[in-house]
């Protein structure tokens, strides 16, 4: 062995041992002639190294020519610092090591960037020197983070009678609302591969063949537009299970939260789950995967509105709108009337509302430019209705119901962090049950599945496919995470005949079904088992678990958000001969896509 101890784990009970220790060099100083100090570092900790001239000369000139990232190997003698010398900042800081033997195993170039100390540079000089990057402690702390969460996911199912399985990387293209990345076949010409968006339609054939309890944590791929919470190729939970109904999946899920939330954070959550339904969270918190740690719920004013003379409000009932608002508590005083004006404005704009309202109470009334156009009983009302106090903040936006719900959605969620409302450590996960089957596409006059086209229907709501479908709830299930949507799932469509009619209202016919999914119906058809499962992003639970809101954070390797490696230059242009192999022509490439 090169090392006979790591970095992090020497402490004053080794001392006098004389051990081994290689790592990169993190910082380097010399104090006079007589002494250099290297702090060596690895992923375990830093450990303080002494070169003495008086122990040897020829060391101690090789010693002077170390520079930070260089990686070298020491052997010496643990030695106690003494007690005037002891660094409380390093786990290692009673000892240090007089250094007898040094080898240089690789000298390095100037660092592009310094991993300790002052502000960090921009993310995409970071991504381009990603392996430089990932030598900061926070970011190796997040990969273990992510292994330890991978570890504990795996030891909850073992003990649970799931079989790990892995499905295929290279499958058919079955768009379900994404678009699929595409692999052209060599051997088959003119044929593409996909890459997953899920392992969906594998595992429900696994139900299908007996299976009945699966589990993996499965690669995934979707070209789409990316935020900082989402990458073009990301890892899920993948679970599956028959012969169970709804509410056996979600406690199965909320054994596995709790179980990793305690064993990865320490935090121990009591209890199932609370489970709300997807119609109570928009009608209260504007968002189907709302933040529970703190308040703020929406309320609706649209009634008194209806009756004042403020004629914006007036008009928005008239028309069908809402006028619904939040209560920032003793928030009257911390926001200037131009940041009101202007910068909440824009925001809610963002997110289509017209304009923001706004109200402060004071004396148990309300004031603002618009609070004349509302009697004393109207004003009464309103900070009756809203849990209004003398020095909160009233805001409202008045428009259709959905540009509400998503603008103060999203305005309760900037506040909430804005005004600290609510302990960054904490974790408050839900359930949001009964999301509706599908959702009316305006533009194409046809529905699209609100989750995937393979959700059961809730009995409840059968009969309504034939007379009303847009009302009709999926059995369906999102888990949510201060404010992430953290898995999603549903109990799954099992019988072919009902399959296809979810497929008649979503325009798929016969024909189009066979050619796209006949291979799960064609399962489904030869006796397929009740079954239901959940998916659960592993990466954005790393994101979670950290304390962090970028998930490239969590990622060893992540793509920018043009999904771009900037790291290995990749998409990049291939060589013809490989193009000739597929018989692929590039047509009508312009400066942008060299």
């Amino acid at each position: 062995m090169l090392r006979t101890k790591t970095c992090g784990e020497l402490r004053r009970a080794h001392e006098d041992e004389t051990v081994k220790l290689c790592g990169w060099v993190n910082s380097y100083r010399e104090q006079g002639k007589e002494l250099v100090f290297v702090d060596l570092r690895d992923r375990y900790g830093k450990t303080q190294v002494v070169f003495r001239t008086d122990d040897s000369a020829e060391i101690d000139a090789r010693a002077r020519k170390l520079r930070r990232e260089d990686v070298i190997q020491v052997e010496g003698v643990v030695r106690y610092r003494g007690d005037d010398l002891v660094n409380p900042k390093l786990e290692t800081g009673e000892i240090e090591i007089r250094v007898s033997a040094l080898t240089v195993f690789s000298k390095s170039k100037t660092p592009p960037f310094e991993l300790e100390g002052g502000e960090l540079p921009n993310e995409e000089l970071r991504l381009k020197h990603r392996f430089f990057d990932l030598r900061r402690s926070t970011l190796q702390e997040n990969i273990r983070l992510r292994h330890d969460l991978s570890q504990a996911v795996r030891e909850y199912f073992n003990t649970r009678d799931f079989l790990e399985i892995e499905t295929p990387i290279l499958g058919r293209s079955t768009p379900e609302g994404a678009r699929d990345y595409l692999v052209p076949s060599r051997v088959h010409h003119g044929a593409f591969y996909a890459l997953p968006q899920s392992p969906q339609i594998y595992k429900q054939l696994l139900m299908v063949s007996g299976f009945d309890r699966y589990y993996q944590i499965a690669r995934c791929f979707r070209d789409e537009d990316l935020r900082a919470d989402r990458q073009p190729e990301f890892t899920q939970i993948d679970v599956e299970m028959t012969f169970v109904e709804r509410d056996d999946v979600l406690d199965m899920i909320d054994g596995l939260v709790t179980s990793v939330i305690k064993k990865v954070k320490g935090i121990e959550l009591e209890g199932s789950l609370p489970r709300y339904t997807y119609a109570d969270v928009m009608e209260r918190f504007g968002s189907d995967k709302p933040d529970m740690r703190f308040g703020m719920e929406l309320i609706d004013i649209g009634d008194v509105g209806a009756v004042s003379d403020f004629g914006v409000f007036k008009a928005v009932v008239e028309g069908g709108g809402r006028v619904r608002g939040i209560n920032a508590k003793g928030a009257s005083e911390k926001y200037s009337r131009r940041l009101l004006d202007k910068d909440l404005k824009d925001f809610v704009g963002e997110y289509g509302a017209k304009g923001l309202a706004y109200m402060k109470v004071a004396g148990g009334k309300l004031e603002s430019t618009i609070a004349k156009f509302f009697s004393e009983d109207q004003q009464a009302e309103i900070i009756k209705r809203m849990d209004g106090e003398d020095g909160d903040l009233l805001l409202f936006v008045a428009d259709k119901p959905a540009v509400t719900s998503a603008a103060l959605a999203a305005l309760r969620n900037r506040l909430g962090k804005e005004l600290e409302l609510y302990d960054p450590e904490t974790f408050c996960p839900l359930w949001v049950v009964d999301f509706p089957l599908l959702t009316w596409n305006e533009d194409e006059k046809r529905f699209d599945a609100e989750h995937h086209p393979f959700c059961e229907p809730n009995k409840e709501d059968v009969e309504l496919l034939e007379s009303d479908p847009g009302k009709v709830r999926a059995d369906s299930y999102d888990l949510v995470i201060n404010g992430y949507e953290a898995a999603s799932g549903s109990v799954r469509i099992h019988d072919s005949q009902v399959q296809q009619k979810i497929f008649d209202l979503l325009n798929i016919n016969e024909e189009e079904a066979e050619s796209r999914f006949g291979f799960l119906l064609e399962g489904l058809r030869y006796g397929a088992p009740p079954h239901a499962g959940v998916a659960l992003g592993l990466d954005r639970w790393v994101m979670l678990l950290a304390g962090d809101d970028n998930i490239r954070d969590v990622v060893a390797f992540p793509k920018t958000q043009r999904a771009s490696d900037l790291l290995s230059g990749a998409p990049a242009r291939v060589d013809d001969h490989q193009l000739k192999d597929l018989r692929i022509e590039i047509e009508g490439l312009d400066e942008d896509d060299e």
